[in-house]
């Protein structure tokens, strides 16, 4: 009884602490400046400031910023489930020599960090002469060996019987995969997909990088605009914080479903 209430207190607790930096984050947006400096500081905004967010949107272009974002997120997202289900397919339910040694080297590069890659990936990215474009923000993130692992793992729960039954009827690999496993993968592919929208969308480190004219910047590098060389607005900072967040608040609400499945399912066979 007593293990019963203190799970529920640490569930409470760590659900409680989680929530205080997403409500900070929207009452210091809706508050004057000098409120943010208040001590000790206030929950609730004493005067609310919806002037931050007029003042946000008048000055950056926040629409190029966020038609940036929305083509290349979507474009990686797309390209990221199509190479990453593909592969996952073969490695699945392919035999060819080295497949085993092949999918263990995959996964050996998620144990490789990303800033020890940096430097050769923009040397390739200038030889290619696709530095100040899009091309660099969409294009290497198509290939990674997470989705591939976790479509693998999904594939490998289908039953077999269902192929070979098309199998019999003279469906081909390709058929087989486009009407069969894609189906019946939504939910993993789903998850793959929230995954992948939420890595490119609040990606910053990739455009600072690659991205120097002003009308190809995404949101997150946009963002960073508002902070300044000496002082730094917060409660401007916190309304543009929230809008870059929304669209990920949104897609996870109507998604939810096919995540928690898709999680719960991507390992439940070997």
């Amino acid at each position: 009884m007593i293990a019963k209430i203190l799970l529920h207190f640490f569930l409470i607790a760590s659900s409680f602490i989680m929530i205080i930096p997403f409500w900070w984050m929207i009452s210091s947006s809706l508050k004057s400046t000098n409120e943010m400096f208040m001590f000790p500081p206030t929950w609730i905004p004493a005067q609310i400031m919806w002037e931050n967010y007029i003042y946000m949107f008048e000055s950056a272009p926040w629409g190029i910023y966020f038609f940036n974002s929305s083509k290349v997120t979507i474009l990686v997202v797309i390209g990221h489930l199509i190479v990453s289900s593909m592969g996952a397919y073969a490695f699945a339910r392919l035999k060819f020599r080295g497949r085993n040694i092949l999918f263990y080297c995959l996964l050996a590069t998620m144990m490789i960090p990303y800033h020890v890659t940096m430097i050769p990936t923009f040397k390739l990215l200038r030889l290619l002469g696709w530095l100040n474009t899009h091309f660099a923000l969409i294009i290497p993130p198509l290939f990674g060996a997470f989705g591939l692992f976790l479509l693998r793992q999904f594939f490998l729960s289908i039953p077999k019987d269902l192929e070979d039954a098309a199998r019999i009827d003279g469906a081909s690999y390709p058929r087989i995969f486009i009407n069969i496993i894609l189906p019946i993968s939504l939910p993993a592919l789903t998850t793959l997909a929230i995954f992948t929208f939420m890595g490119q969308w609040n990606d910053f480190l990739a455009p600072l990088i690659y991205i120097n004219d002003d009308h190809l910047k995404t949101l997150t590098l946009g963002l960073a605009t508002f902070q300044g060389t000496y002082t730094t607005q917060w409660n401007y900072m916190m309304a543009g914080a929230f809008i870059v967040l929304l669209p990920i608040i949104i897609i996870y609400i109507f998604a939810q479903r096919y995540f928690i499945e898709g999680v719960m399912m991507s390992g439940l066979k070997e």
